[in-house]
């Protein structure tokens, strides 16, 4: 290959990484959008770059900025697009029934989560009866697996050597504290591997704990998790034990139901930040 071809194609790559980094991004800071700059920081673009890029996906229809405020949000393109895959990769339609008896059984708010790549995006929601909740996660959210229980969960089903990669190219102590050093991540695996369920004490807001069981694809890998959230008063070690049999019955009936399904797992390509 010519050299100045080669050089050509991948510069062509990088652009589209970064423009995908800037959609993923924006989805994050729903529904009152980003700044500019606010963009830039989250993806470690410079600003120029970002802007140029923002402006080229807006050109488009993927990304949308509001002429009073100049905040970005996910454009109108998105639906439609979003519309045409959900017929093959949403699952909510399937989850709903459980997700909203989990929230209904337990007072808490229930969520599905979708592995993505290194990631998992919450995609919905159903608040619970008790007037105090939570708040770090709702739908759009994004999280590094072994971070929530959610992303914990997953995390911790993966094999062996699939979890020794994700460490070799993930340091999560660096944007999360040590809380979620490699060591502390690793003790939280082979808990959650012993119980079953993973269990979030408080690591991301003070006083917000989160519980998640896995939801497996047809092929048996860890695509999906089910998850409560609510405050510490609400997680004390008896009814984490209920609440931990409940999210694990209600994973496997929902395993099952897509073990025969034809929808296919989220988990990739492996996505980079």
């Amino acid at each position: 290959m010519n050299a100045r071809v080669g050089t050509v194609d991948a510069g062509r790559t990088q652009v589209i990484a970064r423009a995908a980094q800037l959609l993923r991004a924006a989805g994050t800071f729903l529904p009152d959008g980003a700044s500019t700059t606010e963009l830039a920081t989250a993806t470690g673009l410079a600003r120029p770059t970002a802007h140029r890029l923002l402006g080229t996906l807006a050109e488009q229809g993927l990304m949308d900025r509001d002429p009073a405020t100049g905040r970005w949000n996910l454009g109108p393109e998105l639906f439609l697009l979003g519309a045409g895959a959900a017929q093959r990769y949403d699952i909510t339609d399937t989850a709903r029934d459980l997700i909203d008896r989990l929230a209904r059984d337990t007072g808490e708010s229930a969520f599905l989560s979708a592995r993505r790549g290194d990631e998992t995006v919450c995609i919905y929601g159903q608040e619970g009866s008790f007037p105090l909740r939570s708040h770090v996660l709702h739908e759009g959210v994004r999280f590094p697996l072994g971070v929530a229980s959610a992303g914990l969960v997953i995390l911790s089903h993966l094999p062996d050597r699939d979890i020794d990669a994700y460490f070799a190219r993930s340091n999560l102590s660096m944007a999360w504290g040590e809380t979620h050093s490699e060591p502390e991540l690793r003790r939280r695996i082979v808990s959650t591997r012993t119980t079953g369920y993973a269990v979030n004490p408080a690591l991301l807001v003070d006083g917000s704990w989160g519980m998640g069981a896995a939801v497996f694809d047809r092929n048996g890998r860890p695509a999906w998790a089910l998850s409560v959230t609510g405050v510490e008063t609400r997680f004390r070690d008896e009814r984490q034990r209920e609440m931990g049999e409940l999210l694990l019955n209600s994973a496997h009936t929902l395993s099952l139901r897509l073990r025969d399904s034809a929808i296919p797992s989220t988990g990739s390509p492996r996505t980079r930040a």
